[in-house]
């Protein structure tokens, strides 16, 4: 299962109970984080989680109120005797602006692994997730992130015994391992069936609705997505800054079929989220405005029945 807490949803500067931009998941005692605006450590000792599992940190792009937590943060990490490498994934440039940051908080207990993201799409293997990251369409260089932990197939007995295979070697072939015993060869599918279902989370801000979230998201069991602006009045705002308004984003979620859409990342101006979501909710029906602290397990298909 993953564990979800939207941390922060406000763009360009923290409110009164609505901290900057961050996402973070928790799985397998692992925790990652998407972005880390001002206000991050404060709201995830809010939620009542720790700093010090976070191993691995992405960022859509690099402007200030998707970043400027990063220093304060690391800095708690290293307080919390952190000795683990933190891996940090974001668009090219990221080693240069985060040492930049790093001149308030230098000597860290614990290295920093760098990924830089050049191409439109990429895919990254850590930590339990199957991570994809892809471009989107803001003013600067801007990604979205598909977070999936796959889930390989059940284990049957009755395959295993039909296929005679020694119970000696029942655990490991569950594990993906191919075993050469006794002039014989022993492959996973011999005791395994077909992968199962996953869970799957995307997430994306600061853009305008283009087609990539479209095919990235799909079937996404949660849809995090920017609402920057809730009047219909301010579509030319939004065009004009690159965002998304509350009415795009539910489209999106509609054309990509997911689950369940969370908006975020509103404007200061956008005091109450809330009062606009009936004509979301007639594109989208299961959409929801996010909120600080809002947060979900999402768990296998199987394990809901």
């Amino acid at each position: 299962m993953l564990d979800v807490c939207l941390l922060g949803t406000s763009g360009m500067m923290p409110l009164p109970g609505r901290w900057l931009t961050a996402l973070m998941t928790r799985f397998a005692g692992s925790s990652l984080l998407i972005d880390c605006g001002e206000g991050t450590q404060v709201a995830i000792r809010e939620k009542g989680w720790s700093v010090n599992p976070i191993d691995t940190i992405c960022f859509t792009h690099f402007h200030g109120d998707h970043i400027s937590g990063l220093p304060g943060l690391l800095l708690s990490m290293g307080n919390s005797d952190r000795k683990e490498p933190v891996t940090l994934i974001g668009p090219k440039g990221l080693e240069k602006v985060v040492n930049s940051l790093r001149v308030i908080a230098p000597g860290l207990p614990f290295p920093l692994k760098f990924i830089e993201l050049t191409k439109a799409e990429e895919v990254l293997e850590l930590q339990g997730y199957h991570l994809t990251a892809f471009r989107v369409q803001h003013n600067v260089t801007c990604y979205g992130y598909t977070l999936e932990i796959p889930r390989g197939g059940k284990f049957y007995i009755e395959k295993a015994k039909e296929n005679e295979v020694p119970m000696m070697f029942w655990n490991r072939l569950q594990h993906g391992e191919t075993i050469e015993a006794g002039g014989r060869v022993y492959t996973p599918d011999m005791v395994i069936g077909e992968p199962r279902t996953g869970i799957k989370l995307t997430y994306c801000t600061d853009t305008r609705p283009v087609k990539s979230i479209v095919a990235h998201a799909r079937n996404s069991d949660l849809f995090i997505c920017e609402g920057m602006y809730g009047e219909e009045e301010d579509q030319g705002k939004a065009e004009e800054k690159k965002h998304m308004t509350f009415l795009e984003a539910a489209t999106v979620a509609k054309e990509a079929e997911v689950k369940e859409m969370w908006l975020t990342h509103y404007s200061p101006s956008l005091l109450r989220p809330s009062a606009y979501m009936r004509p979301v909710k007639r594109i989208f029906p299961n959409a929801f405005p996010g909120k600080d602290g809002k947060s979900c397990t999402l768990v296998y298909p199987e394990d809901e029945e």
